[in-house]
């Protein structure tokens, strides 16, 4: 299952526990749409792993679409777990304060959870740092 364009590349791979969402190319205003019905298509399971390693470019359109694919997931009693972001995909994250809202995995991090073969490790083992004064904090 997936979405693909020029632009994006988006491919979706259902387990029991965990649904890995591979993003590669660019979400923009132009790609959105496809970067959206992917994560909406995304079935319940408690860990959704959005894996951004072949991602580069994450427009602002973008950033709405993961922040309510986040709300979306939670309020389905899952969690939405960022992987391996590029440099440039990491530096929107942390300068829109997603990466406060959302757990973020570097890729070693997220073979040791696989290896201990449980999918909770791959969120219980994620530390948020605590909101500051000021801070975005999102409920779903």
């Amino acid at each position: 299952m997936g979405e693909r364009s020029d632009r994006i590349d988006v491919q979706v791979s259902v387990g029991d526990q965990v649904v890995q969402v591979r993003v590669a190319g660019e979400v923009d205003i132009a790609t959105v749409a496809a970067f959206r019905s992917a994560l909406w298509s995304v079935p319940v399971r408690p860990v959704v792993q959005l894996e951004l390693s072949g991602l580069r470019l994450l427009s602002a359109a973008g950033v709405r679409a993961l922040l309510a694919a986040h709300l979306r997931v939670r309020a389905r009693g899952g969690e939405l777990v960022v992987v391996d972001p590029t440099p440039v995909v990491a530096r929107v994250l942390r300068a829109t304060g997603l990466h406060r809202v959302m757990p973020i995995l570097e890729p070693a991090r997220v073979v040791e959870a696989a290896r201990r073969g449980a999918p909770a490790d791959l969120v219980a083992g994620v530390r948020r740092p605590p909101a500051a004064a000021g801070d975005l904090v999102l409920a779903a």
